[in-house]
């Protein structure tokens, strides 16, 4: 007998996988799924990370300085101004040319000055002949002592007021004061001054030195010596030097500064009248560690170590304008939040940007 049996045509069905094939795939389709979601968590979780700037710790010099702001003036010159009341009548226009002692510099109209003048030596010649008559008469026994005497002073009286008023026609000239430069001219001619108005600077080309105020609660810092750091604007890039000269003993009660003069070299490119920063160096030191200035917040750091942030305590030594010195309290190249700003917490996850540029 056949045993054998036919195939089977089997139409419309689909194979089984094999036993546990099912339940395998699950399992890793849920691994799968916690892997993203973890993924998703993680990088949510990262995403929702305040970003924080940072800096380096490194080392270099530190600067404790004093701000100052003044003019450039010549340390020898003068003032020429009017003694009395004029209109000016002639002027020498010699701006910028050598001046000596007496010159004239400019004159003011002294015409009624002058009229005066005349006067009063009519008067002289009036009171001249008068005290000569009473002088023939007294001989002759013809007039009084008392009137004699007083022909004598009132001959006296107006010789004196000549003699005044020959020394006020002086007046109406300008004269130079001092050898030196005509540093600048005011005045037109035409022009009416008053007395005390300035028309002519005169000094000495070299030596120049700047003319500053200091806040009175700095100048306790300040002393003859010190170099000092200058800018303007005439010279943007440019740190040109200086030192401190001289101190003036007595401050400014209602401005609250004092005065210093701050020594200028001969060859500096400075001019008389320009307008300088003076940045006077108090203490220096050279290779400290070195942190911006806005990374200190209430005498604290915020290092980032692992991604979080630390709050340290630090020991601060000399405050510069952009960097402060930090004697303890971290080692060079740790990271440092920079600015350290109010929201920032200890022990926070932050995210970092990384400031290259940070040199002193």
């Amino acid at each position: 007998m056949d045993m054998r049996v036919a195939p089977t045509e089997v139409v419309g069905t689909t194979a089984m996988p094999p036993a546990g094939a099912r339940s395998y795939s699950w399992t890793s389709g849920i691994a799968a799924v916690v892997i993203v979601l973890g993924l998703a968590a993680v990088g949510w979780w990262w995403w929702r990370a305040p970003v924080i700037t940072v800096v380096q710790v490194t080392r270099g010099p530190a600067a404790e300085i004093v701000y100052a702001t003044g003019a450039i003036e010549p340390e020898t010159w003068s003032r020429s101004t009017p003694l009395v009341r004029g209109r000016i009548v002639e002027r020498c226009r010699c701006e910028g040319k050598i001046v000596r002692k007496g010159d004239v510099l400019a004159r003011l109209d002294d015409k009624e000055a002058l009229a005066t003048l005349n006067d009063l030596r009519a008067l002289e010649d009036f009171q001249h002949r008068e005290f000569d008559r009473q002088t023939q008469l007294l001989a002759r026994g013809a007039t009084t002592s008392q009137a004699y005497q007083r022909a004598e002073s009132d001959l006296a009286r107006v010789r004196a007021q000549i003699a005044a008023q020959v020394q006020r026609q002086d007046y109406y000239k300008l004269v130079a004061p001092m050898d030196g430069l005509v540093l600048k001219e005011d005045g037109e001619v035409g022009d009416m001054v008053d007395p005390g108005t300035i028309l002519y600077r005169i000094g000495l080309e070299k030596p120049l030195w700047v003319v500053a105020e200091v806040n009175e609660e700095d100048i306790p810092r300040v002393q003859v010596g010190q170099k000092a750091l200058l800018r303007t604007d005439a010279f943007a890039n440019r740190v040109l030097p200086g030192f401190v000269k001289q101190i003036t003993p007595a401050g400014d009660p209602v401005a609250k500064t004092f005065r210093v003069r701050i020594g200028l070299p001969d060859d500096t490119p400075l001019h008389v009248g320009m307008s300088v920063e003076a940045n006077i160096v108090s203490r220096e030191k050279q290779n400290v560690l070195l942190v911006p200035a806005n990374a200190v917040i209430n005498n604290s750091l915020f290092v980032v170590e692992g991604g979080r942030t630390r709050r340290r305590k630090a020991e601060i030594g000399i405050r510069g304008t952009g960097f402060v010195e930090i004697v303890d309290g971290v080692t060079e190249n740790e990271t440092v939040a920079s600015p350290a700003t109010a929201n920032i917490k200890d022990k926070t996850r932050v995210r970092l940007q990384l400031v290259e540029d940070v040199t002193p």
